[in-house]
């Protein structure tokens, strides 16, 4: 499948808020969240949001035609130039069989989103060879405690404005073509995280120093996708499936799910994608009760993660901050130096 690569944003371009899982109002009011707003605004956006986003049914969520007209009217308004999720949830599966890819492919544009949004993640790119970004949330713009980095790492993987950055970290490739520096970019550790409730940002926050760690060293190239491991079940065996040759995996885990959970998922996924080239792991949320002895116990079940290189406890999931990346993007990984490149995203 050829893929897609939607254009980043410029200074002006609307931005749409959509609830396609859990709905706004899960977490609070509208009224609440709308510091979000101000701050993506003052980045040189417009946002505006979804007909249906107040819609709070008995799960927490909305119906599914008022989801799937939202996930619709977004990618098929000329004005909007990226979309941007509300929050995850549970139940975005719901709306696969009922989309129109044809209008997602006609109108590619920049889709963010994490946790159960990793249903429309692989689903987008499976059907329309749309390129998507894994990131944070609409209220996770409300988080104050390290929310420089999660908006800088944002902001590099979505933004045409920088590009300056981009090409500052990749200077090392600068003579082997202009195309490819200004696509290139690493993505990078913060210094600091928290395991506290992100999506409460009247929460105190308890810092931890911040680390990546590397169990099997090396280097590899390969296309990226994956997100939440729980949720990428929920499209096994279906037309939303994502197929790729010598992948690189992108997985984490989300508080809802403990290491008993972790420790079979990612037996299945490995009997689906048995020629991993790499496998990043998010950092766990304190919920999962995951140790470095476990994890590493749970890993060393699998002969393929000894023979390719795999890091975990990267700025991704459902812990604060993370970093923003593409799915179905050309990455580079290695361990020596400890790095992830986007070579195209």
């Amino acid at each position: 499948m050829e893929r897609i690569f939607p254009e980043k944003l410029k200074a002006g371009d609307e931005i749409r808020v959509i609830s396609p899982s859990s709905s706004l109002l899960r977490t609070g009011t509208f009224q609440d969240k709308l510091l979000a707003k101000e701050r993506i605004e003052a980045l040189g956006f417009k946002v505006s949001f979804s007909e249906h986003i107040l819609e709070n049914d008995l799960l927490e969520s909305s119906s599914i035609q008022s989801r799937l007209a939202d996930f619709h009217a977004a990618f098929s308004d000329k004005n909007v130039k990226a979309i941007l999720c509300t929050i995850g949830g549970f139940n975005s599966n719901e709306l696969l069989p009922f989309i129109d890819w044809k209008i997602v492919k006609d109108n590619p544009k920049i889709f963010c989103g994490f946790s159960d949004i990793t249903v429309l993640h692989q689903a987008i790119f499976a059907h329309t060879g749309l390129v998507t970004y894994y990131g944070p949330g609409y209220i996770a713009f409300l988080m104050n405690d390290l929310q420089e980095f999660q908006t800088k790492q944002w902001l590099k993987a979505v933004s045409a404005d920088n590009s300056s950055c981009r090409l500052n970290e990749v200077s090392e490739i600068a003579n082997q073509g202009e195309d490819k520096a200004e696509d290139s970019y690493f993505l990078q550790a913060s210094d600091f995280f928290t395991s506290d409730e992100w999506y409460l940002p009247e929460k105190p926050r308890h810092f931890l120093k911040n680390e990546w760690k590397i169990y099997s060293a090396g280097t590899a190239h390969g296309i990226s996708f994956g997100g939440n491991l729980n949720t990428m079940m929920l499209v096994t065996g279906t037309s939303s499936q994502v197929r790729l040759r010598k992948p690189v995996a992108f997985l984490e885990n989300a508080e809802q799910e403990d290491f008993y959970d972790w420790d079979r998922e990612l037996a299945h996924f490995l009997q689906l994608y048995p020629d991993l080239s790499a496998l990043v792991i998010g950092r766990f949320p304190k919920e999962a009760q995951m140790t470095d002895e476990i994890l590493r116990f749970i890993l060393d079940k699998h002969p393929r993660l000894q023979d390719i290189p795999v890091i975990y406890d990267v700025d991704f999931g459902h812990t604060q901050p993370i970093f923003t990346f593409p799915l179905g993007a050309d990455v580079e990984i290695s361990t020596a130096p400890l790095s992830i490149q986007i070579l195209k995203g």
